[in-house]
């Protein structure tokens, strides 16, 4: 249960206020009831045989309370590291063999899903330190390195090194300059202001 506390003192630490105000905004964050549910279940798979068909129905129940309250999606099979923090919940999605190192940050509307055939199938593995934006897709039998940024809504194939910042390219373009309104209703509305 070590990596539980550790989950929980980095929501702490990065609550804001007073002792008592980050205590309670740590125990209501969804992310930690998240955590707590994903953890309580993988120490249940580590238990004897009379323990597990006790508290199985439990993590269960909690489980299916997790999914459809908050969104969140995390098999007990994927390997997470210490200090997991989520940062807002919704659509939140892991693969059942997914790899995710220590110290990690995860935003809402995130995959880490499975892809390939063969050889090729298979899911991520992530490093520690890394922060997935909102949105972003993270998919395949492919390698995150350690400290790496990924920008909300990036779609992530291909493996990425140590140390990168990886955004989803191109990220807007201006289509036209005419704006919401036409130019003559602008400058009446100009106009009428001045008045």
């Amino acid at each position: 249960m070590s990596k539980l506390k550790k989950d929980i003192l980095r929501t702490y630490n990065i609550s804001n206020g007073s002792k008592l105000k980050r205590v309670v905004s740590t125990m209501f964050a969804p992310g930690v009831r998240a955590m707590v549910v994903v953890r309580f279940g993988q120490w249940i798979q580590k238990q004897n045989f009379l323990i597990k068909i006790f508290l199985k129905p439990i993590y269960f129940i909690l489980n299916q309370r997790l999914k459809s309250k908050w969104g969140i999606q995390i098999p007990v099979s994927a390997q997470i590291g210490e200090g997991f923090y989520i940062g807002h919940f919704g659509g939140i999605t892991l693969a059942s063999d997914a790899v995710i190192g220590k110290n990690c940050n995860i935003s809402q509307l995130v995959t880490i899903g499975e892809s390939g055939q063969g050889e090729k199938a298979g899911a991520p593995i992530i490093g520690d330190y890394v922060y997935m934006g909102a949105g972003a897709k993270i998919i395949g039998k492919i390698k995150i390195g350690n400290n790496v940024k990924i920008g909300a809504n990036a779609v992530v194939y291909k493996d990425i090194p140590d140390m990168a910042i990886v955004v989803s390219y191109p990220g807007f373009k201006i289509l036209s300059y005419d704006g919401n309104i036409s130019k003559n209703k602008m400058e009446n509305i100009e106009a009428n202001k001045s008045h």
